[in-house]
């Protein structure tokens, strides 16, 4: 399944972003919103377990996100997956692309998702002209690598039930602190098959490792995701001290 084109209609305009005013994105000058703003062409909406980007292609387009969630992964030649990263408000997508040529992961929709949509061959008139805008996009792909390093850790050394309960945590407060809750429950929209593909483990392994915390009163489990009930225990079990507060770019 692939996304439905984009609206050249900014339903969202750059300077009415529903992001921009939460304060963990830092503000941006004058100058550099008005690039924003016509770097940006319009909005895509994706519906969940659509594709965005694939695995070897090209792409024309940049993609931040508005609203949803999804994640990255790759595939091995007999099908099988490795779940690299998730995406939330906030978050690029398909800056690799743009840099390599070409994508070396895919991008799937976990929920519904709103994507800001931005020319890529407008990239390197960011980078001639508008140097905040430049180091803001080498902060995100250091952040990128700062998570994957922590999430190697997570599948190299950490027990199955630290992983699970670092992945939870981990994917709690990330989607807290863009407010993707609202005033809802604390709900994530992950399979166990997903917590499997991102930890390394059988399915079977996961259900028994994700019990444990659910007897912990840690998560609930639901049909199509988990709540999250004690963010405390889970850090505690994980042995992680969280995100901490640091606020970061908005493309």
């Amino acid at each position: 399944m692939t996304p439905a084109p984009a609206s050249s209609a900014k339903k969202y305009p750059c300077e009415r972003c529903p992001l921009r005013p939460l304060g963990v994105f830092r503000d941006f000058k004058p100058a550099e919103l008005a690039f924003i703003s016509k770097f940006k062409t319009g909005e895509l909406t994706v519906d969940r377990g659509a594709t965005v980007l694939v695995e070897g292609n090209h792409s024309a387009h940049l993609y931040t996100a508005l609203s949803g969630w999804g994640f990255r992964y790759k595939l091995l030649p007999d099908g099988r997956r490795q779940i690299l990263n998730y995406v939330v408000p906030g978050d690029l997508i398909g800056l690799q692309g743009s840099l390599t040529g070409e994508m070396q992961h895919s991008v799937e929709a976990l929920s519904s998702m709103m994507l800001c949509v931005f020319e890529r061959d407008q990239l390197f008139s960011l980078y001639r002209n508008h140097p905040g805008l430049a180091y803001d996009l080498t902060w995100l792909a250091a952040r990128e690598e700062q998570m994957l390093d922590e999430n190697l850790l997570s599948v190299g050394r950490r027990s199955a039930l630290e992983r699970a309960a670092y992945l939870i945590a981990f994917l709690h407060q990330r989607a807290r602190s863009v407010q993707v809750y609202g005033t809802g429950k604390a709900e994530i929209p992950i399979t166990q098959q997903h917590v499997a593909d991102t930890l390394g483990l059988s399915i079977v392994h996961t259900n028994k490792t994700l019990r444990k915390l659910i007897d912990r009163q840690a998560i609930r489990w639901f049909d199509g995701g988990c709540e999250v009930l004690n963010e405390e225990t889970l850090c505690g079990i994980a042995r992680w001290e969280g995100l901490g507060d640091q606020r970061r770019p908005l493309m």
